[in-house]
This record gives structure tokens, sequence and C-alpha cells, in this order.
């Protein structure tokens, strides 16, 4: 295998999280949106202890890649092509091309980019709980330093409780808080397809499944 064949590059920085991102608004949205915005933050246990995978802010950043990448060590500026994967700690960004910049304070923003039936992909463990967020989008904006991730075109957002989907977002535009554990979400022309033509915003909440009822046990002494 040639050198080239498989990039591999580690970025070592620690990451500065002193304090709670703001958002601008991200469009006017109907309230009824804002609503279905807030449910799902509510549904994603965000009154719980269960927050994304604290360690993962603290650990490297890995990038790998099938083609040749460009390493610019004065600019602080990395660019893969050709099945690219990010990984670091239990997060992981795949897509076609990734361009990762480092700033001065070791913050890295990552611009991940898919192809036409392929789009960039997320994912991501939460804290204590066997559920993780993994989302898609043309497009995927990353900022280590906010821990923010903004799913750009064509975007879908999914809570995992296990292996199975709890709750789901789609639309135009989402930006998932990491910190916050925040979901909001616009839509657009560029969230449209042929079963939503007009490209709204879809929720969808499921409820955690009941408790199965215990068997009582016979009674002492109970004929069988």
């Amino acid at each position: 295998m040639k050198p080239w064949d498989r990039m591999v590059c580690k970025f070592h920085a620690a990451m500065i999280n002193s304090f709670i991102p703001s958002f601008p608004v991200l469009s006017p949205v109907r309230r009824s949106l804002r609503h279905a915005a807030l449910m799902l933050a509510l549904a994603a246990g965000l009154a719980g202890p269960a927050w994304a995978e604290k360690a993962d802010r603290y650990k490297q950043m890995d990038i790998e890649s099938d083609l040749p990448g460009k390493v610019d060590l004065k600019s602080r500026l990395v660019v893969f092509n050709g099945n690219v994967v990010i990984t670091k700690g239990t997060m992981s960004i795949h897509a076609n091309r990734i361009e990762v910049q480092e700033g001065s304070n070791g913050a890295q923003k990552a611009v991940a980019k898919g192809t036409a039936g392929s789009p960039a992909r997320f994912r991501q463990k939460r804290e204590g709980v066997n559920e993780f967020i993994e989302g898609e989008a043309d497009q995927l904006d990353y900022d280590s330093g906010t821990d923010t991730l903004r799913f750009v075109n064509k975007a879908s957002v999914r809570r995992l409780r296990g292996t199975d989907t709890a709750d789901e977002v789609s639309g135009a535009l989402i930006v998932y808080d990491a910190v916050a554990e925040l979901i909001t979400v616009s839509g657009g022309a560029t969230a449209a397809t042929p079963t939503n033509p007009t490209g709204r915003v879809k929720v969808t909440l499921i409820p955690a499944a009941a408790e199965p009822t215990a068997t009582p046990a016979p009674a002492s002494g109970a004929k069988r």
C-alpha cells in the first residue's frame, strides 16, 4: 500500500468549553415548530443527567481518508478527500470531503461534505446511557470549541435508544448543541423531498416502551 493510499492525521489539543454558546434565530418559524423543537429537546432527556459524552471534547481528533490529502502547518489547515472519517472519542463524522481548520486556541472547525446519494454522517454517544445521537445532511459544520454541529440541507437527526430510533427530526437546517443537548430546526426548499415537497419541518417522538408487568408468584400452598 502506498503512503498516500490511506492518510492519517492526528491533532492533540485541549478543548475550550468555558461558556454555553448562544445562537441567532435561524429563520422565522411558526410557534408550532418552536414547540415541536422544544418537545424534541425534552424527549431527549434534557431534564436528566445524561449529556453528550463529556470526555469527547478532551480527546484528540483523528482524520483518515483513502485519497491524498493536504496538511498546511503554517495555516493549520487540513484537507482530505475520499471516504474521510473523523473520530474524536465516541464522536465520528463520515464524508466525501472534510476540511479542518485549527485555531490558535486549539479548537477545531470542520466542514464535511457528502455527495449525491451519500450524505455526510455524524454519530456520538450520550453520557451515562446506552443512547446515541446520529444524523446526516449534505454538509456538516462542526465546531469543537462550542461543541456544536450544523446539519445543512436535507438534514435529519435522531436519538437512538440502543439500536431503536427514539426520536427523529428533519428539515433544511438543524443545529445540535452537544453541551446543552438542544436541537433546533428550520424548514425550507432545501428540505424538500418527493414525500415532503414543501420542505416542512418534521418531528417524530416515540415514547419509551412500558415496563413489562411481572407475573405474580403463586400463593404459598396453592394447588398446581
